[in-house]
Formats: C-alpha cells, sequence, structure tokens
C-alpha cells in the first residue's frame, strides 16, 4: 500500500481501524472475484470492463462532490510513470491469476509488503529495516518458499502463474514505493482515476488480440463478481484507502493488512472450493505474521483500544 507524507496524520482512532479491517477483507477477496468472472469472460477484457466501470463510477462521483480533474505542471509526467506501471502490473496479475489458484495468487501477491519495505530501505529517507522487520521479511519470504518447495500436484501452468504473480508484487511496490514520494501532491482520487482511464484502452486491445473470444457468457454470479471487482474495490476501495492515509498514519493502517491474505485463502476455499492443504496454511500463518511483525507498533494499538473505550 501507500503511505503520505503529510506531517499531520491523526493516530487511528478504533471505529477507523474497523473499516480499515473491513477494506483488507475487501481487497483480499479480489482474486477470487477474478477467478469467478474469468470462467465467462477474457482474462484481459475482464480487466477492460472492470476499469472502464470504476472509472465511470469516479467520474460520477468527483462530478457530484464538485472535485477537481486537473494537474499542475510536472504531475503529468508522474501521472504517465503510474499509469504505464499500473497497466503493466494489472494485466500481468490477470494473466497470472488465470493461471493459478486465487489462495496461491493472494499468498503469493501478498509478498508486496516486504518488497515495499525493501525498497523503500533505499529509496524512502528515513524508512530503514530494522532488526525486527528484517525478521519480519524473512518469515513472509520464508511462507512463500515453502509454498513453492514442493512439486507435488503442481502442474507447469500453475508454476507459471505462481511466477508472474511473483514478479507482480514486485512491480506493484516499485510503483508503491514511487506513489509514497508524490501522494502527498495529489488528490487521492486522481492516483486512482488517472491509470484506470489510460489502462482501458489496453486491456480492451489485449483482449482482443489474445482472449479469443472476448466475452464467453454472463450469469448472475459473473456479473456480481465483475461489479465487486469495479465498485467495491477498484472503486471505493482505491479511494476510501488513499484518503484514509492522508488522515491516518500509514504504519497504524499497514499494521491491518495481514488480513488480506487471511480472507483471500478462506474466500478462495469457501467459494472456489480451492484445495487449502497444509503447505498453503503454513505459507499464510508465515506471511501474516511477517506483516505483523514488521508493522506491529504496541503504542499505535494501545491508542487504538483507548479509542474504542472512549470514542
Amino acid at each position: 500500500m501507500v503511505s503520505s507524507s503529510n506531517p499531520q496524520n491523526q493516530t487511528l482512532s478504533f471505529y477507523a481501524a474497523l473499516f480499515i479491517i473491513m477494506l483488507c477483507v475487501l481487497f483480499g477477496a479480489n482474486a477470487v472475484a477474478i477467478k469467478i468472472c474469468i470462467r465467462g469472460i477474457g482474462v484481459f477484457t475482464t480487466a477492460g470492463i472492470r476499469f472502464s466501470i470504476a472509472a465511470a463510477a469516479i467520474i460520477i462521483w468527483a462530478l457530484v462532490t464538485h472535485r477537481s480533474f486537473s494537474l499542475k505542471n510536472g504531475q503529468f509526467l508522474q501521472i504517465l510513470i503510474i499509469s504505464v506501471i499500473f497497466t503493466i502490473q494489472l494485466s500481468l496479475f490477470y494473466l497470472g491469476i488465470s493461471k493459478t489458484y486465487a489462495s496461491r495468487a493472494t499468498l503469493i501477491v501478498n509478498l508486496l509488503p516486504f518488497f515495499v519495505l525493501c525498497l523503500a530501505h533505499f529509496f524512502i529517507p528515513g524508512d530503514v529495516i530494522t532488526g525486527r522487520k528484517f525478521i519480519g521479511v524473512l518469515m513472509g519470504f520464508g511462507g512463500v518458499l515453502f509454498l513453492f518447495a514442493s512439486q507435488e500436484n503442481i502442474t507447469s501452468q500453475l508454476l507459471t502463474g505462481d511466477l508472474i504473480i511473483f514478479g507482480v508484487a514486485l512491480l506493484w511496490a516499485c510503483n508503491t514505493v514511487y506513489i509514497k514520494r508524490i501522494i502527498s501532491n495529489f488528490k487521492p482520487f486522481q492516483i486512482v482515476l488517472y491509470p484506470m482511464l489510460f489502462s482501458v484502452p489496453f486491456f480492451f486491445l489485449q483482449g482482443f488480440l489474445w482472449d479469443g473470444k472476448m466475452v464467453y457468457y454472463v450469469d448472475m454470479q459473473i456479473l456480481a463478481s465483475l461489479l465487486y471487482q469495479s465498485l467495491v474495490t477498484a472503486a471505493f476501495g482505491f479511494i476510501a484507502w488513499n484518503t484514509l492515509l492522508q488522515k491516518y498514519e500509514a504504519t497504524s493502517m499497514n499494521a491491518f493488512i495481514f488480513m488480506m491474505p487471511v480472507s483471500g485463502v478462506v474466500f478462495s476455499g469457501v467459494l472456489l472450493d480451492d484445495r487449502i492443504d497444509a503447505r498453503v496454511w503454513f505459507a499464510l500463518i508465515f506471511i501474516a505474521a511477517g506483516i505483523l511483525v514488521i508493522h506491529l507498533n504496541p503504542k499505535s494499538y494501545n491508542k487504538v483500544l483507548k479509542g474504542a473505550r472512549y470514542g
């Protein structure tokens, strides 16, 4: 996730913490929605439709709430860089998730905070890796290595999908670190909207070239999963997260992202009947624990709990 450089960040309240947990659960279930959707709609076509709907929803919301769409000098290049990476990143994510299980994709892509931590150490002033954070990184990568270690029932297609998602997590981290440096100069919805608008034509072009038949069939489950991706996570979720980042401490918010792999694995097992064996659970425990170790801040949690008693 991205971070704000706003020096006026507030301490996270109890109710804000509950809202962030809800967002993390929603984000974690997104891979499951994608897997359901691509049963009837082409991989890249799904991405194109998703972000078309999301962009339209954001534009309507921005117009109704009188938000400014204008960018300042120097911001166009920054948006272009974010947009290009976003397009490549999401194209690969949809391709990778079409080749592997949603549960495995959710676990692997949640290497994101570990990659961000490593990159931020070199590119974000003052954001250094401490001994505690280093242990968290080892736990996270150890969980994914354990997932890769056994070749039982692992097909070449599954492995290809896993490796693509691994690359996506690294690319996503690069984009995140870049956004961390510039987000305070933008309105939250701009960081979300403009990359979507840029990417949509490329998604549909890829769908036309490589999806075969762009739409096979659509039923209520596929439609619901498409609307979930578009309105719940891509529109509401992204804007809500970036808005909270400008108000609350990023470290406190990131402490709850361990819920993403947890919800992703649980929903994959329940809705997709993914094979959730001991290796997956072991990887989940290590990745979630690693995220907690990195972002665990007892003082922040005490303030949140205090807010619950008096809020």
